[in-house]
């Protein structure tokens, strides 16, 4: 006998749980499939919650130890508590995971805690965790499994010395020498962890610029600002071999002139993109198109692949793999598939780097706006002019808005700056209603706030800034 369900989903990350809740809430009975033994995904156990938790913890100790002091603060022998410092990482992660468990509760969404086969385009096969199968059937599957990260095949990860993000989260000491192969934002977060808490730490990137989807000008400055902070750079230079020995690696290395390098480091941080993740859950058998190199799954504007009642989000289709993208995702699927509707205006997603200063941004670059030959202006103004961010003595960065020459509509807002992440949101509900440059001009941001720099910026849009 099979248990029957409006919908069973695949995956109990920020797209899959939220779709199930959602789901829920609108008076489906739900079952939610998670071959891990807590839910949240790899956001909530070992990707978005640990990494932040880290950041913020190894901020606190870079501050404590060299700069405290400007604020007449005196501290002597500052000391790391690595083991203290990983304990509460683990306790965030734990107290949000269980936090998940408790809204499956509230809203009625039955957990299942093992691996889902796709039998048939009704039916789901989960060999459980605890042993033994169950068999669900459903009138509506959907797949939101997540993405895992891309291993080289010449830098296998072995969990030790060459390891993946989630490895890198983890380490039981700092690292002596860190390398980072990939210049994207999870290597930069990461390597600045292991930075602050004292590792030497050496980026290697193929092209020749870090961050490349990041506006240019932006980017540029976060490479002189990580710089500045220590990390070490080998741009345009390719990974070609590694050697493990005694605990050490040996990483071979060549750049675009043809000079050869060679690393030696006691940790290896590979970190060049990630791969929607569709392995084990049977799409060829039942007929569901996609493309297992990649992890992506074919599917239409309302979420439907070439299975009518199969269904996916978040990294395992295209666009950007973000979690505050999937779950948006996950409550437009829901809506849609209870007849309302559902709803994701994929232009204003924001992306955002949480290095310090963070980089935050929403819409066009400055490059993507000259690709597309648009008649555009551009303000900007720095933090540095900004009373908030003085008194914070934070002054590194800037915000840059980009509008359309003609409508004054804003086309792209950029940040690299304190809270970049907390501030990116205004621009996001500007541009989410077709606001212009003039609509952020003419509202009254509190004084003092760091956010009165992105007036300024929208402001120099019509050159007429006050305080800059």
């Amino acid at each position: 006998m099979s248990d029957r369900y409006d919908l069973v989903v695949i995956g109990a990350g920020p797209g899959g749980y939220v779709a199930a809740i959602r789901a829920a809430q609108l008076g489906m009975k739900v079952a939610c499939v998670e071959k891990r033994a807590t839910l949240g995904g790899t956001c909530l156990n070992v990707g978005c919650i640990p990494s932040k938790a880290l950041l913020d913890s190894s901020e606190l100790y870079e501050l404590a130890s060299h700069r405290f002091g400007r604020h007449g603060i005196k501290l002597e022998g500052v000391g790391l508590d690595l083991g203290a410092m990983m304990g509460r990482k683990d306790q965030v992660v734990k107290e949000l995971t269980q936090g998940v468990g408790g809204l499956f509760r509230k809203n009625k969404v039955e957990p299942v805690f093992g691996s889902a086969t796709i039998t048939g385009p009704d039916s789901v096969r989960v060999s459980l965790n605890d042993g033994g199968e169950r068999a669900i059937e459903a009138k509506a599957i959907l797949i939101a499994t997540g993405s895992v990260p891309i291993e080289l095949p010449f830098l296998k990860f072995d969990g030790s010395t060459i390891v993946d993000s989630t490895g890198a989260l983890a380490f039981d000491r700092v690292p002596e020498h860190l390398v980072v192969v990939g210049g994207g934002y999870i290597g930069l977060e990461l390597g600045s962890v292991w930075k602050r808490l004292g590792a030497k730490v050496t980026v290697v990137e193929f092209l020749p610029r870090i961050v490349p989807i990041v506006d240019h000008e932006l980017g540029n400055q976060l490479f002189k600002v990580l710089q500045k902070q220590g990390i070490e750079f080998k741009l345009e230079t390719k990974v070609t071999g590694a050697e493990v020995e005694g605990g050490r690696v040996r990483l071979s290395a060549e750049s675009k002139g043809g000079e050869t390098l060679a690393l030696d480091c006691d940790k290896v941080l590979v970190s060049v993109g990630r791969k929607g993740y569709v392995e084990g859950l049977g799409l060829e058998a039942v007929g569901v198109e996609h493309d297992p190199k990649a992890g992506k799954v074919t599917v239409d504007v309302h979420f439907r692949t070439t299975v009518p009642s199969i269904y996916a989000l978040g990294d395992v289709i295209s666009g950007p793999m973000l979690a505050h993208k999937a779950e948006e995702e996950g409550v437009a699927f829901a809506e849609l598939l209870a007849g309302k509707p559902g709803h994701i205006n994929y232009e204003t997603i924001p992306s955002v780097i949480y290095t310090w200063p963070e980089v935050a941004g929403v819409g066009l670059t400055e490059e993507q706006v000259k690709e597309r030959g648009l008649d555009y202006r551009v303000g900007k103004a720095p933090f540095i002019a900004n009373g908030r961010a003085k008194a914070m003595d934070e002054k590194d960065g800037i915000v840059k808005v980009i509008a359309d020459a003609r409508t004054d509509r804003v086309l792209g807002v950029h940040i690299i700056g304190p809270r970049a992440s907390d501030m990116i949101a205004e621009a996001v509900a500007v541009m989410d209603f077709a606001g212009s440059a003039e609509d952020i001009a003419r509202i009254c941001h509190g004084h003092p706030t760091l956010s009165e720099t992105l007036k300024e910026a929208a402001l120099a849009v019509d050159k007429r800034t006050i305080n800059c």
